[in-house]
Formats: structure tokens, sequence, C-alpha cells
């Protein structure tokens, strides 16, 4: 089975974006299941979901960055940022957010 992580930057202010929620999901024939939610530790990262729960199949990690900025009272664009993924294989998949109020991007970390 795999792992899984996750990090978010806010790449505005150089500074990683402690306590935002995200979610995660699981692809299922009738649409998405939920296996838990957390919050970014003061380094940005969510480090561990329950490893038993990922095995192959798609993903889908969802940022609530909507409210994360209008709690730093400030503008943002996209109120959420989802990220949907394959995992393929044993291994970890770490699947950072680099984020500013008007733009987004992500990549397959290590």
């Amino acid at each position: 089975m795999s792992s899984l992580s996750t990090h978010v930057l806010d790449s505005a202010t150089g500074t990683p974006a402690a306590g935002m929620s995200v979610r995660l999901e699981a692809a299922e024939d009738a649409g998405w299941r939920s296996l838990g939610t957390g919050v970014t530790d003061p380094d940005g990262r969510l480090k561990r979901w329950d490893e038993d729960r990922v095995q192959p199949g798609r993903y889908r990690l969802t940022f609530d960055t909507g409210r994360w900025f209008a709690e730093r009272n400030r503008d943002c664009f996209y109120p959420e940022v989802i990220i949907t993924f394959t995992v393929s294989d044993d291994g970890h998949y770490h699947v950072p957010l680099l984020l500013a109020p008007y733009a987004y991007s992500t990549y397959r970390g290590s």
C-alpha cells in the first residue's frame, strides 16, 4: 500500500500555509467517497493519511483555500483547489500545492 502527504506553500509570501483544511476522497463507481480530512501543520504539511486506505486508484485532495485566505483578510480567486491524481503502485505519493491569491500550481513531489 502507498503513503500520501501534501504540502501547501503560499507562494505570494514565501511562507507555509499553516492551518489549511484538506479533504481526501477516493473515486468509486457512484462518485467520490470521503477518506478523511486534515489540517496543515505549522510547516504547511499534512504528512499522513490512513495509509491502509491508499491503494491503487484515483484520489482527490480538496484544499479549502477560500476560508484560509478569508481568515487572513486576503482576497482569492479560487475558493477551493481540487487536485485529482492516480496512485498506481506502492510507494510514497507527495502532492504539493503552490498557492497565490490568483494562481496555483502542483506537481508530484517526493
